[in-house]
């Protein structure tokens, strides 16, 4: 039905983006926002991959199939996510409006200098968490991006704000330069975020029930949390429109550990738990799903072989890593 999501042709480029940029930085997010009309027309009209996966996931999610408008307001609250991101990038947190929940276990871990993997997803917008800089500038945040997927956006993003790319762990490195650099930033008591929906190709991946039928998680980020038993936080900032965000913390694991004979079926449950957690809020705000392509019957899908947990010592099991978080 749809290539894998690598392989997807970024929407815009250069020259756009750089004009999307400069209209909103000279007029304002208001007058910006008119944009967004033109854009969500360009995708319906001449991205028909992301159409039809779009509607084969809002009938999913919905029960019914999906009407035109519902897949452009699907397209719709994407490209106002997007646009947001210029703002909460240079740091102007102050003109949106974020109700936050769940800080009370979040600052506890901090507070007794313990570093903390913050597992996201592909659900709302990674960027609103931006504005824990503005409550607790004494705490650090690592976010982990593939700087290699989607060049043109991350490259604008990087001219934003040159403090924020420095602190960018590279997932486009070999697995264990990553896990290194991971290691090292949750020690110093960093906030390390990384994104854990989306399965890579070559990667291990675990099948779970997700919306009704099995969807492939990747595995190497729960290994990686097994390793370092540091705790796990799952975060979502779910956008609500126009400039309300609902940023939600929730405690998944005050430190995974596994023992090595239970390794299978510890990682199994974990995706699990993961994948009813991250339904929940997806039924919660069903427009906020930003995987444009098809989540459960890819075309690309892994032969058989390839969805077994890896067999090998701790270190090789999370060299994936910097193929799977941070996309």
């Amino acid at each position: 039905m749809s290539a894998h999501w690598k392989a997807r042709r970024e929407g815009g480029g250069r020259l756009a983006l750089a004009a999307f940029r400069g209209f909103a930085a000279r007029c304002g997010r208001a007058p910006a926002r008119l944009l967004l009309l033109p854009v969500t027309g360009y995708f319906l009209l001449r991205r028909g991959a992301e159409r039809r996966d779009s509607r084969g996931y809002l009938s999913r999610v919905f029960g019914r199939p999906a009407t035109l408008g519902e897949v452009a307001r699907h397209i719709h609250t994407f490209a106002a996510t997007i646009l947001d991101r210029l703002f909460l990038l240079s740091e102007n947190t102050r003109r949106f409006d974020v109700h936050t929940s769940g800080l009370d276990t979040l600052h506890r871990h901090l507070d007794a200098g313990r570093g903390v993997l913050l597992f996201g997803s592909h659900l709302g917008s990674f960027e609103v968490l931006r504005v824990l800089s503005r409550q607790r500038p004494e705490f650090k945040i690592r976010v982990v991006l593939d700087r290699a997927h989607g060049k043109a956006m991350t490259e604008l993003l990087d001219t934003l704000n040159a403090d924020i790319a420095s602190t960018v762990i590279d997932a486009s490195q070999d697995g264990p330069s990553v896990a290194l650099a991971i290691g090292a930033a949750l020690d110093e008591g960093a906030m390390v975020a990384l994104l854990v929906d989306r399965a890579q190709e070559g990667g291990p991946t675990q099948a779970v029930p997700f919306l009704g039928a099995p969807a492939e998680f990747p595995v190497a980020p729960w290994l990686l949390a097994a390793v370092l038993k540091v705790p796990v936080m799952l975060a979502f900032g779910l956008y609500r429109g126009g400039r309300r965000y609902d940023l939600v913390f929730e405690p998944f694991s005050e430190g995974v550990n596994l023992a090595r004979r239970e390794r299978e079926a510890g990682v199994s449950a974990l995706i699990r738990r993961y994948a009813e957690r991250l339904e929940h809020h997806v039924r919660n705000a069903p427009y906020n799903w930003f995987n444009f392509y098809d989540f459960w019957k890819r075309d690309d899908a892994l032969p058989p072989d390839a969805a077994r947990l890896p067999a090998a010592g701790d270190a090789a099991d999370v060299a994936g890593l910097g193929r799977t978080a941070g996309q």
